[in-house]
């Protein structure tokens, strides 16, 4: 626990004189470690309490650099009251090239609430590669998100195709900087079945496969 002195002085017309009041104030959590790890432009935040005392949950915080605006991007359940280590872990997925910040914000059961603050910056760099990822959730009914990277500017397309291998949407056609991006598929007038989509560029072509089942 953390151990703080508070120093009282009382004075009359003839004389000074100290008193020194001493006690224990015991932090609601202390934290151990406060770590991130970059894995392409997903964050994964680690974090360890060596004591909990009415740890309700943290929410996870982030800003860009270049701003002071905080924004909540995930939450993850407390342990309420612990006496031993605990380890916790957030993923924050699917970042724009750039720079940000972290923050933790400790809440207890009573509303009350202190931050931890990571450290170091976090820089999420340019790909290296195209890349085409798995959609997710895949299956899926009725939306999922395709993410795909691009490590030059140039137009690139991105395409849906049926079974048989009609093109049913496009959901990407243009110029794009070179970064990190996810799009949204919602197949709500779609039939259920196996649908393929195709992420184009000058140089690049990259088929893959999903399923919508209603």
């Amino acid at each position: 626990p953390a151990s703080l002195t508070i120093q009282l002085r009382a004075r009359d017309c003839h004389d000074t004189s100290y008193c020194y009041l001493s006690f224990d104030w015991v932090l609601p959590v202390e934290l151990n470690s406060f770590v991130s790890v970059i894995n392409g432009n997903d964050v994964t935040l680690n974090w360890s309490t060596s004591s909990e005392e009415n740890n309700e949950r943290f929410d996870i915080e982030r800003s860009n650099v270049n701003s002071q605006d905080w924004s909540k991007v995930g939450s993850v359940q407390g342990s309420g009251n612990s006496s031993v280590p605990v380890s916790y872990s957030f993923t924050d997925r699917g970042l724009s090239s750039g720079n940000y910040n972290y923050r933790l914000k400790q809440i207890d059961f009573n509303g009350n609430y202190e931050y931890h603050n990571l450290n170091s910056e976090v820089n999420i760099g340019l790909p290296v590669k195209f890349e085409l990822s798995q959609n997710y959730p895949n299956p899926f009914n009725p939306s999922t998100h395709i993410d795909y990277q691009i490590p030059n500017d140039g137009n690139v397309k991105l395409s849906i195709f049926d079974n048989s291998g009609k093109l049913v949407s496009v959901l990407s056609d243009g110029f794009r900087t070179a970064g990190y991006y996810t799009v949204d598929f919602n197949a709500a007038n779609l039939s259920s079945g196996i649908y393929y989509y195709r992420l184009e560029s000058k140089n690049f072509s990259q088929v893959k496969k999903m399923s919508l089942i209603k």
